[in-house]
């Protein structure tokens, strides 16, 4: 048995960040050398050093999303709360993990209420999904609109940049936001490519980056590349299972183009690594390769690749990554890559040395 307790460590909450710092580049950066089994310590703003020319460096450009609901039943005046998911872009229906007293029924509405807790528009109840996940369809008729919004009704983009909050994670101020997280918890290269698609959490190691650090590290002559992988509901949940084999891995949609594979092949095999800025990179690099037979090739679907010892990598050589929670499938994924042992004493170590944990916290990079 793969048991989850080797996975588990004690973590004072006052090494939990709260704020990002003030210089992103600020940040701690502990380097792990795998053949060498050396831990140091140095700044993400050292990254330009740590990387070579020859390296690929590939960033998840998913934009994170205002997801988190607030509002109440138009009928009952019951409070209620809810996470976006993803929508629809035909029928207009969106898919949402909700909270309320109660049973919301068919045809019934839901009034959200923006971040200065204002009364805005509704949402109709269509039903559930066979997830359980709560199906709506925003009523257009019910908010006000500017004439330059107009054919933007029901758009999952406009209704949640007026209405939602960010989906701060829970071991941040218990979850609720401040102003400053609507900067501080994307990174400066989210896109808005996907209409229907987003993130409900950031990419958290790619949180580190300012547009200075990416212009230095080209200067290195360091090629960036950037993928995408929208991080889903499924990021928050732990591993419930004592034998992590039994675990099975939540599914999150991604892309890589052809270009992208080809450059990145082009170097590793000239000698440079591909190093992933986040898990969620690495699962899309990964994912492609499990798709096409071993190689890197253009991918487009979902994954619910759960990367774990003794797995073994195709396309990703180095890592840089925040430190993640005990016992979580992410903390996995990194000692897949490390080595259990020498990932775990990363962890003591950063706990002795007062690094700062998770979303908001110090990085490593692997290599």
């Amino acid at each position: 048995m793969h048991s989850l307790n080797l996975y588990d460590y004690t973590l004072p909450r006052e090494l939990i960040a709260q704020e990002p710092l003030r210089n992103r580049v600020d940040a701690r950066l502990m380097l792990i050398d795998r053949a060498k089994g050396t831990i140091e310590h140095h700044h993400v703003r050292d990254l330009p050093e740590l990387l070579r020319a020859e390296d690929s460096l590939v960033l998840n450009n998913s934009r994170v999303v205002p997801a988190r609901l607030i509002g109440y039943r138009t009928r009952t005046k019951g409070r209620w709360q809810g996470l976006f998911l993803r929508s629809d872009q035909e029928s207009g229906v969106w898919e949402l993990l909700t909270k309320t007293r109660g049973t919301l029924k068919t045809g019934e509405t839901i009034t959200l209420q923006d971040r200065d807790a204002r009364d805005g528009g509704q949402l109709e109840v269509i039903g559930r999904d066979d997830e359980g996940h709560l199906l709506v369809r925003p009523l257009a008729e019910s908010v006000r609109l500017d004439d330059s919004l107009t054919g933007h009704e029901t758009s999952p983009t406009h209704w949640l940049e007026r209405f939602g909050r960010v989906p701060i994670p829970p071991y941040i101020r218990d979850g609720r936001m401040v102003d400053a997280d609507l900067v501080n918890y994307q990174t400066v290269f989210a896109s808005k490519r996907d209409e229907d698609k987003a993130s409900v959490a950031a990419p958290t190691a790619g949180l580190h980056f300012t547009e200075n650090l990416l212009a230095n590290i080209r200067k290195g002559q360091t090629a960036i590349h950037e993928v995408t992988l929208h991080v889903g509901i499924g990021t928050f949940r732990p591993i419930e299972s004592e034998n992590i084999d039994e675990h099975h891995m939540h599914h999150e949609w991604g892309r890589i183009d052809e270009e992208t594979c080809q450059n990145i092949q082009a170097r590793r095999d000239a000698g440079g690594r591909c190093v992933a800025v986040g898990t969620t990179s690495v699962r899309v690099l990964e994912s492609s390769v499990a798709a096409n037979g071993g190689e890197l090739k253009e991918w487009t679907g979902a994954t619910d690749l759960f990367i774990k010892p003794p797995y073994q990598f195709g396309a990703v050589d180095a890592l840089m990554t925040n430190f993640h929670l005990p016992k979580s499938s992410l903390l996995v994924l990194v000692s897949a890559l490390a080595g259990r042992e020498l990932m775990m004493e990363a962890y003591r170590q950063a706990i002795e040395s007062e690094y700062r944990f998770f979303s908001y916290g110090d990085a490593m990079l692997i290599t």
